[in-house]
């Protein structure tokens, strides 16, 4: 059974994702501050976090960049607001997705299903078990491991995915929507800023110099691609 965190300072959200979550079968821990969720994560193993951006004491933010000093749990955003900035800043802090208040049960669910689905259960077929090599990137599936030079890199689920589907499709160049469908499952609303936030965080992490990329490229007007035979 996979157990879900719900971090919100509104009682009767938390009341409410719980029931809807609980109903398909999750286990529910419940936070409601930003302190909360970090003591309730080092207290017990959770396959993701559900975190709500603005919270008294300790904000989603805040929070979130002390959980991935240690963790790459998925964690989807909660928000009140409509504004890109709140969901680009959560992405940039390693978000991996995000909700908007008021927010619709399926939908929740959802998304739900989609990062925990990324994050546990892909990488048993035999192609991933054979892993993914391109230049000084490796790409282990079944271990969730990449290799840079020889090092290990951190990635979050999110990237990871992103990762791996343009290794396996390496010198094919795909736009944002594109990218967004077939790593996250979902209608590509908001795809462009979401995909570019993690693409900028992939280049951070895989690339000796982000800003003239070896192996992670844009094409203008088209969209982005991996190198192949580099």
């Amino acid at each position: 059974m996979y157990k879900i965190l719900i971090c919100d300072d509104e009682k009767d959200i938390v009341s409410a994702l719980k029931i809807y979550l609980e109903a398909e079968g999750y286990e529910t821990v419940s936070a409601y501050n930003g302190f909360e969720a970090i003591k309730k994560l080092k207290e017990t193993t959770v396959n993701l976090v559900l975190l709500d951006i603005m919270m008294p004491e300790c904000d989603g933010i805040t929070a979130l960049a002390k959980i991935r000093e240690s963790s790459n749990v998925p964690v989807i955003l909660l928000t009140a607001k409509s504004e890109d900035t709140d969901k680009i800043l959560g992405l940039n802090i390693g978000a991996d997705d995000y909700i908007t208040k008021p927010f619709n049960p399926v939908e929740v669910i959802a998304r739900v299903r989609s990062q925990l689905r990324r994050y546990m259960e892909l990488g048993g077929s035999a192609k991933s078990n054979n892993g993914l090599c391109i230049g000084n990137i490796e790409l282990d599936d079944s271990a969730k491991k990449v290799t840079v030079d020889g090092n290990i890199v951190s990635l979050t689920p999110t990237e990871f995915e992103i990762l791996k589907f343009l290794m396996q499709n390496a010198g094919t160049v795909f736009s944002p929507k594109e990218i967004y469908r077939n790593v996250w499952n979902d209608e590509a609303y908001g795809a462009e800023n979401t995909v570019a936030v993690h693409i900028r965080h992939l280049r951070e992490k895989i690339e000796i110099n982000p800003a003239e990329p070896r192996y992670l490229k844009v094409v203008w007007a088209h969209g982005y691609k991996m190198e192949k035979g580099v």
